[in-house]
């Protein structure tokens, strides 16, 4: 069947915004240019610029016309428990783990809280930066009760945790609190992270819980702000 003329239109730009022939934060031209680009109507290139930003390709603004927005963000679901791995394995992206810090401490005060444990309550502490298509772009600050999780190696650490904690340690994890906060840089997030222009990072904190609803893990899972947005699904209560 043959596509309409909006339609032809909608995946010709929405497929140069993608490859970056057409680039994020510029203004794509206006409609009578576009009219006479294609050689058709305004009302079809209305269309496709409407199905373009029903499709989050453009913003549509008074004035201004239709600016073009970024569109090379993973989508990372809030709600759920999605491993790294897993994320990466979904969105068919190249990645490297980097175990920059790898052992086992004492917790001190903010761990203490953070993993309702007391201060000689060995925990394995794992520190990891996460690149995506040659960037790093996460920063991973994991840290696991010792007496849930008796043996870890930075081996382990380079691959997934959980996959070895589900498969081999037989952990059945079951459900994580999270908080979403915007920070500051930190020394650390500067000399691991390839931050580009960027001062703030996006931290997802994760407070783990196994099936019996024992706390097992603490993390902090900072993000540069420009690569992933946080998505939820959510329904109305009647």
């Amino acid at each position: 069947m043959r596509k309409n003329k909006f339609q032809e239109i909608y995946q010709e730009i929405s497929a140069q915004i993608q490859k970056g022939v057409i680039k994020a934060n510029t203004q794509l031209p206006s409609e009578h240019d576009l009219a006479e680009q294609y050689k058709t109507s305004r009302e079809t290139v209305r269309k496709a610029l409407n199905l373009l930003s029903q499709n989050g390709f453009i913003q549509k603004i008074r004035g201004r016309g239709s600016i073009v927005l970024e569109t090379n963000k993973f989508s990372f679901p809030v709600s759920g428990l999605v491993s790294f791995q897993e994320l990466s394995e979904s969105i068919g992206k190249n990645s490297v783990t980097t175990v920059h810090e790898f052992g086992l401490i004492e917790p001190d005060e903010f761990l203490q809280q953070q993993l309702q444990t007391e201060p000689e309550e060995l925990t394995w502490k794992v520190i990891r930066s996460r690149e995506l298509d040659g960037e790093t772009i996460i920063l991973d600050k994991d840290y696991f009760l010792k007496k849930y999780v008796p043996k870890l190696t930075k081996e382990i650490a380079e691959q997934s945790i959980y996959a070895y904690l589900e498969n081999e340690l037989g952990l059945k994890i079951s459900f994580a609190k999270k908080e979403i906060v915007v920070e500051d840089c930190t020394e650390e997030d500067k000399e691991l992270l390839d931050l580009d222009r960027f001062e703030h990072i996006v931290v997802v904190k994760n407070y783990v819980y196994l099936e019996d609803a024992s706390l097992f893990q603490y993390t902090e899972s900072r993000h540069r702000l420009d690569r992933f947005r946080f998505v939820d699904f959510a329904r109305r209560g009647r």
